[in-house]
């Protein structure tokens, strides 16, 4: 058991995320918004498989969580990393129907960044994005008067930013109550830790999966990013990558059991039903209905 000593060492360790901004690079220049205000608990968190992006990100759900259901209480904006949003629309953007094949992604960065930005600053007041896009496009058209897109042209990928995050406030709330029930259990928990000390772990493997299992990587193959976003947001957490790595394989691989079990059921609906169309009830006979090769050797008779 640690010393008094050494439990306030280490809570004197904690502060909050630096949370760089992805345009201007500085240091704890987020998180998005704040001080607009504390969220109900229940509003806070993404989900892994919800609006997705993208050929891959069809099969894995939406890439990269912004909202941490972990953060439960604190300011929505505090949970939103515009870094991890960022780097999200820039590989997802040209997947976009709205995108102009001229146009950069530099091009729709504001836009984005407008829609991420406001559902942290106005979800939270009750608005939907409908709501609060008035208040979007003042937002847009004061802070990048000079860019190259219109509002009407850029209002598409804003919506597509608030989206993201608004389609998925439920499953990153449902991994973080999990991991708060179950990681005292996890072999790798060391007592003198508290839930408040692995959630962050928690929340880079569940954000990580659908960050880079939707670029097609396995968990070792995407372990030195998962490392570095670790070690960007908890710099001076109490948990070192070594302590925290083992909790943030655990949430990637009950993310990707999740979806491995949900296609596998999909797939059983897929063929029921595939089975049932092949098949004409008459009366009390089955009568198996021809396959199209069927049909077609009777064709060329």
């Amino acid at each position: 058991m640690k010393s008094d000593r050494d439990l306030n060492n280490k809570n004197s360790k904690r502060n909050s995320d630096a949370n760089p901004d992805p345009i201007t690079g500085q240091p704890g220049a987020h998180p998005v918004g704040t001080g607009v205000g504390a969220a109900g608990a229940g509003a806070i968190g993404t989900a892994v498989g919800g609006l997705v992006a993208g050929p891959v990100g069809a099969v894995v759900g939406a890439a990269v969580g912004a909202v941490a259901g972990g953060l439960a209480g604190k300011n929505v904006a505090e949970t939103i990393d515009p870094t991890v949003e960022d780097n999200y629309w820039r590989t997802n953007y040209k997947t976009r129907s709205y995108v102009e094949p001229n146009r950069s992604y530099d091009d729709y960065s504001p836009a984005y960044r407008t829609g991420y930005e406001g559902y942290g600053n106005y979800s939270q007041q009750g608005l939907t994005y409908d709501d609060a896009e008035p208040r979007l496009r003042e937002d847009y058209e004061r802070q990048y008067s000079g860019s190259s897109l219109g509002w009407d042209q850029a209002r598409h990928a804003s919506r597509d930013a608030w989206t993201r995050l608004d389609t998925n406030t439920s499953r990153y709330q449902t991994e973080d109550n999990y991991w708060r029930t179950n990681f005292s259990a996890r072999p790798y928990r060391e007592t003198d830790y508290s839930y408040d000390d692995y959630s962050p772990a928690y929340r880079t493997g569940y954000e990580g999966y659908s960050t880079y299992a939707g670029q097609g990587m396995t968990f070792s193959q995407a372990e030195p990013h998962l490392r570095q976003d670790y070690e960007r947001r908890n710099s001076n957490g109490p948990l070192g990558w070594e302590k925290a790595k083992h909790a943030v394989q655990d949430a990637w691989d009950r993310v990707e059991s999740t979806f491995t079990d949900d296609a596998n059921d999909n797939r059983r609906v897929d063929t029921d039903r595939r089975s049932v169309s092949d098949r004409t009830i008459s009366g009390d006979r089955t009568i198996d209905s021809p396959r199209r090769s069927d049909a077609s050797t009777r064709d060329r008779l």
